[in-house]
């Protein structure tokens, strides 16, 4: 197993799943938004970064663009955290070749989902992991998600995997607070997915968390691994208790905002700019806006108010459609 001289997990506390910084189209990587974004979060103190995770948008990324933000993405870190690149596949030969890149690009470990989409069943998917672990020589992050991928990495294959050589750890977003301390009590590295549950997750034994509301409240993850680490439970869930709103509110809401949406325009309301998401994924509805203001509005270091709102407010969304097709199809134009 891979540790810290600290005999931690070289994968523990907050890693950030990175929002993918894009400019205000949506259409075009920015490389600069992605370098105050990595910077910002590596002041705050996670412990590491996800680079095309869920959060980072990866299904709407091209392959040139992938390999694009792993390489920046760990030339700007530079060895002062672990860098996760997720390089998932439907087939385990472009699995194996999107790994063997991100390695030679500097990713401390790569995180990959079962084959999606059509996948195989159980034998297949043992097949898959099994082949590139042995191919790569880097740490894998099991990824279970089975509400998108299709397919559940259940506790008993778990323990099938985990004793392969090179998968030392499992992220899982199930929200399944049973499910999470039995993958815990078999042993490997977990890291907990699912956002409401994060101080659960660590109290029961999670190596850390890979969290897409670290985009948002960083020094707020930071100071709750601390704190729990630190044996400060009450503590812990009196922060948590501040934490709440947005994360459940990420999680699960009634203004019909997507996750990455969510994260995506709280990420900007505080001051960290990273651009839209790239479309279909709608903006958020300026009633939803009203609502995640709120929700952040409890937060002790990221608080927020309407005068940081980045995202102009028209008078209503097919307005700021308008506005942004506009705008795209001007840059496009430009560049052809």
């Amino acid at each position: 197993m891979t540790t810290t001289t600290e005999n931690r997990p070289l994968l523990h506390g907050v890693c950030a799943a990175m929002c993918t910084p894009f400019d205000d189209t949506g259409e075009h990587l920015d490389e600069g938004r992605l370098r105050d974004h990595i910077e910002s979060l590596l002041d705050a103190g996670v412990h590491g970064l996800v680079l095309c995770a869920g959060t980072g948008e990866f299904a709407f990324l091209s392959d040139e663009e992938k390999t694009r933000i792993i390489s920046l993405g760990c030339e700007i870190v530079d060895g002062r955290v672990p860098v996760v690149a997720q390089t998932s596949a439907i087939t385990t030969t472009d699995a194996i070749e999107r790994t063997r890149r991100a390695a030679d690009a500097g990713a401390s470990a790569a995180m990959v989902l079962p084959p999606y989409f059509e996948g195989p069943f159980e034998r297949g998917v043992l097949f898959h992991y099994e082949t590139l672990a042995n191919a790569v020589d880097l740490p894998i992050v099991l990824y279970n998600i089975p509400v998108n991928s299709g397919f559940d990495i259940h506790a008993d294959l778990y323990r099938r995997l985990v004793a392969i050589d090179n998968i030392e750890y499992i992220k899982d977003s199930t929200g399944d607070a049973i499910r999470l301390q039995k993958l815990i009590g078999i042993g490997g590295h977990v890291l907990a997915g699912a956002d409401p549950l994060a101080p659960y997750a660590a109290m029961a034994g999670a190596a850390g968390w890979i969290w897409g509301a670290a985009n948002v409240m960083p020094h707020e993850c930071v100071r709750l691994w601390d704190l729990i680490t630190a044996g400060r439970h009450d503590d812990a869930l009196d922060l948590w208790a501040r934490m709440l709103p947005a994360n459940m509110f990420f999680w699960e809401n009634s203004v019909d905002a997507e996750y990455n949406s969510a994260v995506k325009t709280a990420t900007t309301m505080v001051g960290r700019a990273v651009g839209p998401c790239r479309r279909p994924v709608m903006p958020m509805t300026r009633q939803g806006r009203l609502a995640l203001m709120t929700a952040l509005s409890t937060l002790p270091d990221n608080t927020v108010d309407r005068s940081s709102l980045v995202h102009r407010e028209w008078e209503d969304e097919r307005d700021w459609l308008v506005q942004m097709a506009s705008r795209t199809s001007r840059t496009s134009g430009a560049a052809s």
